[in-house]
């Protein structure tokens, strides 16, 4: 399982942004302290890159980013991702589990989720690798999952572009058609955005041929991590 822990300009932008708030919070306590300052950060840093890899660019990453929370409910959030990521990596071994900040990136290769070639419909070995998510999407209900669709480069843009949706849509329904709840997915297709190996070469098409997922807290999650941490 990896853990992002680069951005370090990112987090130079923050921390200068902290420095203009220290007359605020010097008459804190250490917790109050600790708290104010890991929110800012978590504001921040949260803010800037969600909007950066966001828009077009890093979709899983950007939307884990952007659903930031920060401060000492973060730190909540985050031990019940950290639980959530070994779970999946045991599930779906060979699986890119990635845990960023107070969220989840999960990349499914070709070799985990493929389709009928230039089709949207899911293959049987892809469903039976989706059947092995199902019962972790269960036992962490309290959720919420993006699906981004990627494509190699072959092919228009446009049409890239629908067959990723397609694709991703795909999943969506596949899952929720195991009891899943709806509400909790979103689909996007980013068509060849995003390559993560040479589309120059088939193995590189391969791998750039993949579903990711950005799964992060929802509403009834982040309001139990608050009272958990004594907001």
């Amino acid at each position: 399982m990896k853990k992002s822990v680069s951005y370090i300009v990112i987090l130079s932008l923050g921390l200068s942004f902290l420095s203009t708030s220290c007359e605020a919070i010097k008459n804190t306590n250490k917790t109050q302290r600790g708290a104010a300052i890991g929110t800012a950060a978590g504001a921040v840093i949260g803010g800037v890159l969600g909007n950066n890899l966001g828009k077009g660019g890093n979709g899983a990453l950007g939307a884990v980013i952007g659903g930031a929370v920060g401060g000492v409910t973060g730190g909540v959030i985050g031990n019940k991702m950290d639980k959530q990521a070994r779970e999946i990596e045991q599930a779906v071994p060979g699986a890119e589990v990635e845990r960023v900040g107070e969220g989840i990136r999960l990349v499914l290769g070709e070799s985990s989720v493929n389709f009928d070639f230039n089709q949207a419909t899911l293959t049987a070995k892809a469903k039976q690798n989706l059947d092995k998510l199902v019962p972790v999407f269960k036992e962490y209900a309290d959720t919420d999952i993006k699906i981004f669709g990627y494509t190699d480069s072959k092919g228009s843009d446009e049409y890239n572009l629908g067959l990723s949706e397609k694709r991703a849509a795909s999943v969506k329904n596949y899952l929720t058609s195991k009891g899943l709840v709806v509400s909790r997915f979103e689909v996007v297709g980013m068509g060849e955005a995003d390559p993560i190996a040479d589309n120059e070469t088939e193995a590189g098409r391969s791998k750039n041929r993949r579903v990711e997922f950005a799964i992060v807290a929802n509403e009834k999650m982040i309001q139990d991590a608050e009272k958990e941490a004594g907001k």
